[in-house]
């Protein structure tokens, strides 16, 4: 036997290099591909969601939006069409979750600082305390990369919607006068069709962070296989 090993060695590693290969191929075509879910309202707590919107099932979109960032700029859905972003909700004076939130932000905007694929949108709920002026101090003091990422601000009514029936990230503070809300810790994931993916992350938890880092990536490379 073993001089027969010696006599075929190169044949024999031949065959070892062939089935390694066609076993790591089995094994690739085997194995299913990452893919993120997409959300519909009617899979979100009840409590996030508008009425009008809470027995939507399919095609739920981002709604279309005009709003104002820390530099004065109008923001607008077209600044993200193409685009993979985070959004959440906050303002500037609270004093409980959102300094978490906009720390463990920083973790997503220093992951993608090089990746002009994946942006930043951050939503004031108390746009009559956060100027423009606001904004920009804060944004400055948190280290916010204005090419990445946007605070803003705007029509309360408009901010309202969008936080209870677009990104069902907020709940209705029926105490708190007309359009107030209770936002959450909640990041959306949104892809480039302008659609919520994966599920909702908690912003207070670096864990929840990494694993939301995680499934851009993942979202990523469904694009890529989609223009391959």
């Amino acid at each position: 036997m073993l001089q027969f090993f010696i006599k075929n060695k190169w044949r024999v590693l031949f065959m070892f290099v062939l089935c390694s290969a066609i076993m790591a191929a089995f094994q690739y075509a085997l194995t299913p591909e990452k893919t993120l879910p997409i959300l519909q309202p009617d899979k979100f707590d009840p409590s996030l969601v508008d009425d009008s919107m809470l027995f939507v099932k399919k095609y739920h979109k981002i709604a279309p939006f005009e709003l104002v960032n820390q530099n004065g700029d109008s923001i607008t859905q077209d600044d993200y069409t193409g685009k993979i972003y985070v959004a959440d909700f906050f303002f500037t004076t609270c004093p409980t979750i959102c300094p978490v939130m906009t720390k463990n932000m920083m973790l997503v905007q220093e992951a993608f600082i090089n990746d002009p694929e994946v942006l930043i949108l951050s939503h004031s709920v108390t746009p009559e305390i956060d100027s423009v002026a606001v904004l920009k101090k804060y944004a400055v003091k948190k280290g916010v990369m204005d090419a990445k990422w946007n605070l803003v601000t705007g029509d309360r009514k408009q901010i309202y919607d969008l936080a209870r029936k677009s990104y069902l990230a907020a709940k209705d503070n029926k105490y708190g006068g007309e359009y107030a809300l209770i936002h959450t810790e909640n990041f959306l994931l949104v892809d480039k069709e302008g659609r919520l993916r994966g599920r909702s992350y908690d912003g207070t938890d670096p864990e929840d962070v990494q694993k939301l880092i995680e499934d851009i990536y993942i979202l990523k490379e469904s694009y890529k296989r989609q223009d391959q």
